[in-house]
């Protein structure tokens, strides 16, 4: 019998190999190492998501907040709704903004970011960091226009939702697993820029956790 074992390089892409069901006890434990992974000098412990995201695109780079920093507010790019255009994307970037526990370092983090659209201003956790969230994607509609990802809200350690904003086409879906401590990076999942057919920008998201 054949099973999978799921890890992690140290890009951040998942991949998969097949072994054998009667592993060593060494296997197991080389298993449980390769599932934290190590990216811009950081190691993550966690990855986090949502089953909702939209199947358009590629996921492209990951971005980490510098050593010790969590994000403690976000941005997002939003085209909204253009009633002369025949296309719309609505959400197109997510921007993180890390700082350190005393609040006196600030750095933002992005992935990949759509063309289109302008940035919002930053939403904040009154305390605490951001560690689950939710994304509000507009389900395909085989014709006519798709938006895939319209907005994200963010639930903060200190027990306060967060909302970004952006489209209102298309509903929530359930919340993603909560960081042990702190969501410290980010992945995202883009459509390329498809000329004179539909574009739909970001479509799904990832957040990496670190506990140190």
């Amino acid at each position: 019998m054949m099973v999978d074992i799921a890890y992690l390089s140290t890009s951040g892409v998942l991949f998969c190999r097949e072994t054998e069901d009667r592993m060593s006890p060494l296997l197991h434990l080389t298993v449980v190492v390769l599932m934290y992974g190590f990216a811009d000098g950081r190691v993550y412990k966690q990855i986090i998501n949502v089953a909702n995201g939209g199947s358009w695109g590629d996921w492209k780079f990951l971005d980490m907040c510098p050593d010790k920093q969590y994000a403690r507010g976000f941005a997002i790019k939003v085209e909204h709704h253009q009633p002369d255009k025949a296309d719309d994307t609505s959400l197109n970037g997510i921007r993180l903004v890390c700082t350190d526990p005393e609040y006196k370092k600030g750095h933002n983090i992005e992935s990949a970011v759509g063309g289109w659209g302008e940035w919002t201003t930053t939403s904040w956790c009154p305390s605490g960091v951001l560690v689950s969230f939710s994304l509000q994607v507009e389900s395909k509609k085989g014709y006519g226009d798709d938006t895939a990802a319209n907005n994200i809200r963010f639930y903060c350690s200190g027990g306060v939702v967060i909302d970004g904003y952006g489209g209102h086409s298309g509903k929530y879906g359930p919340w993603s697993d909560s960081c042990l401590k702190g969501v410290c990076g980010i992945m995202t999942r883009v459509e390329d820029h498809q000329g004179s057919q539909d574009d739909t920008a970001l479509n799904d998201v990832r957040f990496f956790c670190c506990t140190d």
